[in-house]
């Protein structure tokens, strides 16, 4: 395994992040549990889940299967660095959701009580709320860290002018900020590369992509599609909508002979800001390819052909589309 700072903190993750939002909806807790020990077994400290995760408002369903697994000992809690998030909505009275201080208080009580642990890693703020001002967010969080309940602190879904904000506010409070950022990117998603990717490097920063594979679709879809496997409704629109560069790309692959899922992951590794992507398995195989994406090494003229399949928005902001 690969390890880094995140961000600009001293705290080093593996280059490889668990995803943990399958754990329920989509994965037993006993598969669950089997996916959290390989992952650890392979070197992957860091694990991102939510309060939300699970998809029945208010309970928590994932945090919960990561606390009992946690429960279990064998120095699982201080062999990882533990990522959640606070936001969406959690129940159906008011202050069940957003950032205000009220909330962010409870909502970390909350989680402490299912992950069943003292301390969250990282905290993240699961989406913009432009209803709080930044003095009452920060004061909140930095109560927080002041209380060991919180260590660092993340942001997810942020345009660049809101990591822009989040950090000014933070340093006219003496405050650290925050050291992440979570977005969805991909290869055939890279529109953060206009501003959130600057954003991160300029604020020091570390990226964690979501859904790296675009829902699987650049894990070799049109392969598996062939083979009689079924897909969503949704990624069979997304397939007709790109099938040429799905088959230039999965062509690309086969050439160089390694898989889609192990290509799209090293395309993305190879960005300095990107800390790690997010691999969330439903399945102990499917932890294969993100492994083997930290050992291939893309030459120039690939990542150049990556760039004419999948072309990004032109570079970043504002040279991308003016003047």
């Amino acid at each position: 395994m690969q390890y880094t700072h995140l961000g600009r903190s001293g705290l080093q993750v593996s280059r490889l992040c668990l995803g943990t939002m399958n754990f329920g909806p989509e994965t037993t807790e006993v598969d669950s549990f089997t996916i959290m020990d390989r992952a650890l077994d392979a070197g992957i400290n860091f694990f991102d889940t939510a309060n939300v995760y699970g998809w029945r408002k208010g309970e928590g369903v994932t945090e919960r299967i990561i606390g009992r697994w946690l429960a279990q000992g064998g120095g699982r809690r201080d062999r990882i660095v533990l990522a959640t998030k606070v936001c969406d909505v959690m129940g159906d009275r008011p202050n069940e959701s957003r950032l205000s201080a009220y909330h962010i208080r409870r909502a970390c009580e909350e989680s402490l009580q299912r992950l069943q642990t003292d301390r969250i890693d990282l905290y993240q703020m699961h989406h913009i709320d432009r209803g709080t001002p930044w003095e009452e967010i920060w004061q909140a969080m930095e109560r927080l860290v002041r209380e060991g309940k919180v260590i660092y602190v993340g942001s997810s879904n942020f345009a660049g002018w809101h990591i822009a904000q989040a950090q000014c506010a933070a340093a006219a409070r003496h405050f650290m900020g925050l050291v992440s950022e979570q977005s969805l990117y991909n290869l055939m998603t890279r529109t953060i590369e206009l501003e959130v990717v600057p954003a991160c490097r300029s604020y020091g920063l570390g990226l964690i992509p979501y859904s790296p594979l675009a829902g699987g679709v650049l894990g070799g879809v049109l392969k598996k599609v062939a083979g009689g496997r079924r897909t969503s409704e949704e990624a069979q629109r997304v397939v007709e909508r790109h099938r040429p560069q799905l088959e230039a790309y999965e062509a690309l692959c086969a050439r160089i002979g390694e898989s889609p899922a192990a290509v799209a992951l090293a395309w993305m590794l190879h960005n300095p800001v990107v800390t790690g992507p997010i691999i969330g398995p439903r399945t102990v195989e499917q932890l294969g390819p993100g492994l083997r994406a930290l050992e291939l090494r893309l030459t120039d003229g690939l990542l150049q052909e990556l760039d004419r399949i999948w072309p990004g928005p032109g570079g970043e902001a504002p040279e991308a589309y003016a003047w």
